[in-house]
């Protein structure tokens, strides 16, 4: 095979270079419940002993069993990062939620501000960070991936946070501007010993807040697609990019139809909490001469379980959403012209698998818990297959030719820290 070396030895792309033949090779996944349950016992008991120290150790041990035991083309995935930047991007985060924890509860309300914003502006750098530490800590047949985005382009994708930030900040001068006593009320509540009422929450208010929520809610989609279209499009192995076809709106429609699932979720277990209630009201009615005190309890133990159903509607939502952009993902990206991938999986079926597990893991006190999390990674894991023009061999080969050498390999581990979970 032609791979065009340069003349400083590294080659470059060889999308143009390669055979027309394509080869298909499903994702794998040879890890189990029980191998996995073994290290999420030890990671939970010394997590415990330790009072949280031994964190980055047990997040560490967790990729490893994920990455050696997911076979990409009948080659499984390395996770190579260093112990030594975990612990430090965890200390640091620790530090840093100690001395927010430390400004809020002594009342130092200008320190909780420039916490807030330091907060903000720190985003995107911290996610920035993790992106280069996950990438360059990924190996697959020697090669090296690599997330290759400058500062500036990680600012720029980061806007959103930015919007949000200012949506709020708008939705609280515009409260005060429509409820002048607003202001007043909230300095004399920070007052000790004095009481006011707040003042009366009118319809303008009312559509102010809901539009900062719709402005929030888009922002945070927009962040969303922003920083994934960063990180596939400035991911890099060899000297291939990625590549990336999703559009802003196909982020819309999932959360829309998010929103609709569990707004059905919500509409069906309150009919049949409403089901469940009247046939209880109706038996005590029928059965007990004190009516009131049962009554009590069967209106105590609805709004209890309303709020367990609340909490269990969520589920399905989260595990469709979840389900729908895993397809939407890896139905489209590729590395440039050489490698694509395709997904078939489920929704229907990932949503079941999930509302099963969760019951599992309620029933078993959270000791299914691991085994939950390899039946969902399985799933999703076996439901991608590579394929790649020219056969994996060939391609596997001619990027390794194009990867940087040892230097390199030492400047991508010192780009980042563990600084996102």
């Amino acid at each position: 095979m032609n791979t065009n070396q340069s003349s400083g030895g590294a080659a470059g792309p060889m999308s143009t270079f390669m055979p027309m033949n394509i080869d298909a090779h499903p994702l794998e996944f040879t890890g189990s419940g029980g191998e996995y349950f073994r290290v999420w016992i030890v990671n939970v008991l010394l997590s415990i002993v330790t009072l949280g120290i031994y964190t980055p150790w047990a997040r560490r041990r967790t990729a490893q069993y994920f990455y050696s035991h997911t076979l990409v083309a009948g080659s499984p995935l390395e996770f190579t990062a260093q112990q030594r930047k975990m612990v430090m991007g965890f200390v640091l985060l620790m530090l840093l939620t100690i001395a927010y924890n430390l400004a809020a509860n002594t009342g130092q309300d200008t320190a909780v501000g420039l916490f807030l914003l330091g907060g903000a502006l720190l985003a995107p750098f911290m996610w920035g960070s993790a992106m280069r530490f996950r990438l360059g800590a990924t190996r697959w047949r020697g090669l090296r991936l690599q997330f290759t985005a400058n500062w500036k382009e990680v600012y720029i994708a980061s806007w959103p946070v930015f919007a949000l930030a200012l949506v709020w900040f708008g939705v609280f001068y515009g409260l005060q501007l429509l409820s002048p006593d607003l202001a007043q009320a909230l300095e004399t509540i920070e007052e000790e010993g004095k009481k006011q009422p707040m003042p009366s929450f009118t319809p303008a208010m009312g559509g102010l807040v809901l539009l900062g929520l719709a402005l929030s809610v888009l922002c945070v989609i927009r962040m969303e697609y922003n920083f994934k279209s960063l990180l596939v499009l400035k991911a890099q192995v060899g000297a291939e990019k990625g590549r990336w076809k999703p559009v802003y709106m196909d982020f819309v429609k999932v959360w829309m139809a998010t929103v609709a699932v569990f707004i059905l979720c919500v509409v069906g277990f309150s009919a049949l909490i409403g089901i469940l209630a009247g046939s209880s009201i109706a038996l005590v009615a029928s059965q007990s001469n004190r009516l009131g005190l049962w009554m009590f309890v069967v209106i105590i133990v609805s709004i209890i379980a309303g709020i367990f159903m609340l909490i269990l509607a969520s589920a399905p939502a989260r595990a469709y959403r979840e389900a729908r952009m895993f397809q939407l993902m890896w139905n489209n990206i590729g590395v440039s012209h050489v490698a694509r991938f395709k997904c078939h999986l489920k929704s229907g079926q990932y949503v079941w698998l999930r509302i099963k597990n969760m019951l599992l893991t309620l029933l078993t006190l959270g000791l299914y818990r691991p085994f939950a999390r390899v039946s969902e990674y399985r799933m999703k894991c076996e439901s991608v297959t590579l394929h790649v023009k020219g056969g994996v061999e060939q391609v596997a080969g001619a990027m390794v030719r194009q990867q940087q050498g040892g230097l390199g390999d030492a400047l991508a581990d010192a780009a980042g820290l563990d600084l996102i979970g």
